[in-house]
């Protein structure tokens, strides 16, 4: 194993960051004996099978430049970080870094419950290289920074959940340094703290910090960095842009999320019919069998640009003719805000008349809804509401833009001047 190395990078006095074809493997273990009885008795329990995670991962980030590091889950994202940090080394390669380290990957790991807010300060500071002329320097403004006023001086096994992320992330990223390696953490305390740590990443990134960011928030990474890295299968299977590698990584992302779902549909089918579903009830007399969503080349998708159209189509199956049937369509974002909802009494279409299979349709000419992810849910029922069929997010969508709007939906405009 080649060991982490923090001198200059000799090549380019700009680049603070090198990593050069690293590589990582972790034992998994099917029957682990975990006490010296188990050891002794059972000596063939400690089968394990090798699970490679990076298999040769390289780049490079320039002082003051920002990246981020996207893909699915286990793709190796969070060990990359982890091993700039030296919680863990590569098997191979090489990882160059130049500079003092800040690391918010697990907030407040060095904290003792016992002692205050601000001795914590002191200690979690020190670890980060701080001497304690610095940290008396720059200690008032990571106690203001945290919000946490009277309650400093408590023990920190006395604060909440959210207290104890403020103050982390408040010690983390006020210790001025050279890097800054964040790990999906942005979600600390309320909308107005994250505005303030968003702002405040901006703020430090103009001074000349360093940062490498891992999040599935891709909306923060294009409003922060430069570059983004897209790992998937342990090596990088894009880079660029945010905006250009983002796109790569969503359409991938919604063709798999199609194939998962196709897959998932056909188990339920061979499930047991009668399981209860928290997201789905009703009669049952008319129900769907399966629900598809197209673009405007009739191709099964679930990712689009905004302004796109899309085609909802509804495969159904009635086990005796119908005539009252009320088709509606409901879009919520992931925070659950309504979106828009309609149905075929809405749009003076009246009732559906349904027997046997057959399929409908419903044609977005327009989604004129801002990026991010989206939910439809679907239903069938009676006029007065009764409930043939309802399926809470039968579907998902993820919305994509070249645009940086802001709000719930993108209005077509244009602007004007004299």
């Amino acid at each position: 194993m080649e060991a982490m190395k923090r001198e200059a990078v000799p090549e380019n006095r700009d680049v603070v960051i090198s990593v050069r074809d690293i590589t990582k493997s972790f034992k998994v273990y099917y029957d682990k004996g975990v006490s010296l009885k188990d050891k002794l008795l059972f000596r063939g329990r400690g089968r394990y099978e090798q699970h490679q995670v990076l298999k040769g991962i390289t780049f490079d980030v320039h002082r003051g430049e920002a990246i981020g590091l996207i893909g699915q889950n286990g793709c190796g994202k969070s060990t990359t970080l982890k091993m700039l940090t030296q919680i863990m080394y590569p098997d191979s390669g090489t990882i160059t870094m130049k500079g003092r380290v800040s690391a918010l990957i697990e907030l407040g790991a060095g904290f003792h419950p016992d002692m205050s807010g601000r001795e914590n300060i002191y200690t979690n500071a020190a670890i980060f290289g701080l001497t304690r002329r610095e940290v008396d320097a720059c200690v008032e403004e990571i106690i203001a920074f945290s919000e946490l006023g009277e309650y400093i001086d408590n023990p920190v096994r006395t604060y909440s959940s959210g207290m104890y992320m403020r103050l982390a992330f408040s010690v983390a990223i006020n210790v001025n340094a050279d890097i800054l390696l964040v790990d999906e953490i942005l979600a600390v305390g309320d909308a107005a703290f994250q505005a303030k740590c968003f702002n405040k990443m901006r703020e430090i990134k103009a001074a000349g910090t360093t940062i490498v960011i891992v999040s599935h928030s891709l909306g923060q990474i294009e409003q922060l960095c430069e570059r983004s890295y897209w790992i998937d299968g342990g090596v990088v299977r894009e880079s660029g842009t945010p905006r250009e590698v983002h796109a790569e990584y969503l359409a991938f992302m919604g063709e798999k999320s199609a194939e998962n779902r196709a897959e998932s549909e056909a188990a339920e089918k061979a499930a047991d019919a009668g399981k209860k579903d928290d997201k789905r009830w009703g009669s049952r007399e008319t129900y769907m069998e399966s629900v598809e969503v197209l673009d405007g080349q009739g191709r099964v998708t679930s990712c689009f640009h905004s302004g796109d159209a899309a085609t909802v189509r509804i495969r159904y199956k009635a086990a005796h003719p119908l005539s009252d049937v009320v088709v509606g369509l409901a879009v919520y974002r992931s925070d659950q805000t309504y979106m828009f909802g309609t149905n075929t009494m809405i749009d003076h279409l009246g009732y559906a008349h349904m027997d046997g299979e057959g399929v409908v349709e419903l044609e977005l000419t327009d989604l004129a809804l801002i990026a991010g992810q989206y939910t439809l849910d679907l239903a069938f029922h009676k006029p007065d509401g009764f409930a043939y069929d309802f399926w809470r997010e039968a579907s998902t969508l993820q919305v994509i833009s070249d645009k940086e709007e802001s709000g719930a939906v993108s209005l077509k405009h244009g602007w004007k001047f004299d």
